[in-house]
């Protein structure tokens, strides 16, 4: 009887001991996964630059540039990477760009707006449809909105379900279904 309590109590401790934060962060993959700008830190405010140029406000420093991220502590098992930016205020999908090769791990400042930017080289953006109709970014339009970019490690190295035609909401349930990992980052505008 005694020996069968030690046994559970070991049991127990052993099980205590893999549901702790301790042993969470142990596992360097879900914890690493980071998105990052130099453009703005997290939950910071979004520079004039990245907002949309459609807002008729003739504000010279709106260009609609979309921000540089980078990203790092990617499941090894990525073959590439897509992003998809959200205005979580109204749900709008503001971005998508996929196919973005395993090997990259940033973005520069203002992807060509076309359906295969120049870089990354084999990648390909989703048709905006919106207060602008065009591929690529569309930044935000709307002051005191939270804006979010996700970027996705996915299990294939290119989405060939999708199309110049695909719209963005598409795109994104592909990008669901060959996401294995997510890292985000969040402005406001």
């Amino acid at each position: 009887m005694r020996r069968t309590r030690i046994a559970l109590f070991a049991l127990l401790v052993l099980c205590a001991a893999s549901f702790s934060p301790a042993a969470a962060s142990a596992n360097p993959r879900r914890d690493a996964f980071a998105l990052t700008s130099t453009a703005f830190t997290d939950g910071g405010m979004i520079p004039k630059v990245h907002d949309c140029a459609s807002s008729g406000d003739g504000d010279p420093e709106k260009k609609d540039e979309s921000p540089p991220l980078a990203w790092s502590g990617a499941p090894e098992q990525a073959k590439s990477y897509a992003i998809v930016m959200h205005d979580l205020d109204n749900g709008i999908i503001h971005w998508v760009i996929y196919d973005i090769p395993a090997a990259t791990a940033g973005l520069p400042q203002n992807v060509d707006h076309a359906y295969q930017p120049t870089v990354p080289a084999g990648s390909r953006q989703a048709y905006y449809r919106g207060s602008a109709n065009f591929f690529g970014y569309q930044g935000p339009c709307t002051t005191n909105h939270t804006y979010e970019w996700a970027v996705h490690a996915l299990n294939k190295e290119s989405l060939t379900e999708l199309d110049s035609n695909s719209s963005t909401q598409t795109a994104e349930t592909a990008i669901d279904a060959a996401t294995i990992a997510t890292a985000s980052l969040r402005g406001n505008s």
